[in-house]
């Protein structure tokens, strides 16, 4: 059986993440400060969600993609006028409750300025919509798990692209490189780009109305229902661990949105043992 959201436990673990998360990051700042570098042990985690998981213990390759499949693939979930005042609870910046943490730029900026304009931050689909042609449908196209905050010209400068090393740097995200066919996200998210992405490959495989969502080691993949590039994303998770703004987030998302979790921030070496 699959634990209850609401379990002491839970509300437990969720008020230490909120505890225990230093100051974020500034525009540029990534130091020991910023919520980028706090990690929890990984045991504890794993210890706090075995029952969740207990039909994907044991298993490997194949046979564990199917197996978390079918404990993530049950959820809530929101529409995409939605995600707008979701993402300013999971991605709010836990020394500024006014504002919202953004994914590629780490700047800290203010919720109410979500919108269109410029210097607005807008919905980023970090599994670009493109990629299996899901648009915003309620689904793939508003699943809290990939959408977060950022600013509406870096997002308009990722667009599509994969993902991938190297490039000139971007404007309004320190540390963020792109070129005419990937994008390099500043090192402090790689890894949170690296486990949304793979939760997207698992959680949708074609029995749901849209695209079976599959990694491969490309670029370029334009509307294809596959992300690249996996060998990098792999080491990026690696060199890159849960930290405590990521659990956080994953928890808020279980506790009052979607109520499924994305298993790569539980246990990070289930990616190695799928892929």
């Amino acid at each position: 059986m699959k634990i209850s959201r609401m379990t002491p436990w839970a509300a437990a673990l969720a008020a230490a993440a909120l505890i225990g998360i230093p100051a974020a990051a500034s525009a540029g700042q990534e130091n020991a400060a910023t919520p980028e570098n706090a990690t929890a042990p990984a045991g504890d985690r794993s210890a706090a969600y075995a029952d969740y998981y207990a039909n994907a213990q044991g298993k490997t390759g194949a046979a564990l993609k199917t197996a978390l499949h079918d404990i993530i693939k049950t959820q809530s979930k929101v529409t995409y006028d939605g995600v707008w005042n979701a993402l300013k609870v999971t991605d709010q910046d836990p020394a500024n409750a006014n504002n919202v943490i953004l994914l590629y730029s780490g700047r800290s900026q203010s919720k109410a300025t979500n919108g269109g304009g410029a210097n607005d931050w807008n919905r980023e689909h970090v599994w670009a919509k493109s990629h299996g042609d899901f648009g915003t449908a309620t689904g793939p196209g508003t699943d809290l798990h990939h959408l977060r905050p950022e600013d509406v010209t870096v997002n308009s400068t990722r667009g599509n692209k994969d993902f991938d090393k190297g490039g000139s740097p971007v404007s309004e995200a320190p540390g963020s490189l792109t070129d005419s066919d990937s994008f390099e996200p500043r090192d402090a998210v790689k890894g949170d780009v690296a486990r949304m992405l793979l939760y997207m490959a698992v959680r949708y495989d074609g029995g749901d109305g849209f695209a079976n969502l599959e990694m491969n080691d490309k670029v370029n993949n334009g509307s294809a229902p596959a992300m690249g590039r996996i060998s990098l994303l792999k080491q990026w998770s690696q060199m890159d661990p849960p930290d405590a703004f990521e659990q956080r987030r994953n928890q808020v998302i279980f506790d009052q949105y979607q109520h499924n979790r994305n298993p790569f921030i539980d246990h990070p070496e289930w990616v190695n043992s799928i892929w």
